[in-house]
């Protein structure tokens, strides 16, 4: 089913996908890929519009010295103004995309994986966007 949404809410979003460096056989490429066709699917983002990007965490800490551990989080930043459950399908279908790309992947370590997902607003009156030309 396809969810109408206003033109103006179209525009955005910016996506940031984190993990951490000790997750052998994650191919961030492969992730973010998954991650924007879920964005596409969702109705609520024409492809050019999406924003992505990397951060591969060298140095991080789960716990209180936990050693087997890692994680995966994306944080993904809308324009004000989407309703929550528009925001919470957002959330999940990141999340589902995800779990994809890791349950498929036999070479990804085994340890025990985090994968976690925000969806945060940007204030609309405060955004600002523009191109190189002034």
């Amino acid at each position: 089913m396809r969810v109408p949404r206003p033109e103006k809410l179209s525009l955005m979003p910016h996506l940031t996908l984190e993990y951490t460096t000790n997750l052998a056989g994650f191919d961030p490429r492969v992730a973010l890929n998954s991650l924007n066709i879920a964005l596409v699917e969702s109705s609520q983002f024409d492809g050019p519009d999406i924003k992505s990007r990397v951060v591969a965490l060298d140095c991080f800490q789960i716990g209180v010295g936990e050693a087997d551990g890692a994680f995966i989080h994306v944080t993904l930043s809308l324009l004000s103004g989407r309703t929550p459950q528009i925001k919470k399908d957002l959330s999940r279908r990141l999340l589902q995309a995800l779990q994809k790309v890791v349950g498929s992947s036999p070479s990804i370590s085994t340890l025990e994986i985090q994968i976690t997902v925000d969806v945060n607003d940007l204030d609309r009156d405060c955004y600002a966007k523009g191109s190189p030309r002034i």
